[in-house]
């Protein structure tokens, strides 16, 4: 179980070690097997991967700050609101500034972040980026293809097309 101050710290500690592309101190707020699926890069497994992820971040982009504000714990699950803000090194797209607002999900055991995954508007995101129409299309269809998928989400539209069986 996690307190809200011990998660406000966590945040803090998360953010300074992403800013600082420290892939072990990030990592080590996971747990061994915890999960980490941003909406850019997809699902990471374990603290490897997380940190890779972070590299991964700091190839693409430079001058990372990333805020958190509005957390509410019940000390398994944790929610923050982010600003999350960068200068892409993308091809096409170097040294332009991203902003992205958003809302963050903490799934807890004791003190360390077992899941974590977030959601914001891809697409305003990659507009800042200037990616052409066609590009943001097919990775917005992308998107919206990977949310459909789930069992859950058929059964939510299968009302719009009753004999799709």
């Amino acid at each position: 179980m996690i307190d809200t101050a011990a998660f406000a710290r966590l945040l803090d500690r998360l953010s300074a070690a992403c800013i600082a592309n420290d892939g072990a101190s990030f990592a080590a707020l996971f747990t061994e097997d915890a999960t980490y699926e941003d909406d850019f890069f997809g699902l990471y497994r374990g603290r490897a991967a997380i940190a890779a992820m972070l590299q991964r971040f700091h190839d693409t982009g430079q001058n990372y700050r990333w805020e958190f504000y509005d957390l509410v714990t019940d000390g398994r699950l944790g929610y923050a609101s982010f600003r999350f803000s960068f200068a892409s090194k993308l091809p096409g797209s170097a040294d332009r500034p991203v902003l992205i607002t958003g809302i963050s999900c903490f799934r807890f055991e004791g003190e360390l972040v077992a899941a974590y995954r977030e959601t914001f508007d891809t697409g305003i995101a990659l507009a800042q980026l200037d990616f052409p129409a066609e590009r943001l299309k097919r990775v917005l269809d992308k998107e919206a293809a990977a949310q459909n998928a789930s069992a859950q989400a058929r059964e939510h539209l299968a009302r719009f097309h009753p004999d799709a069986g």
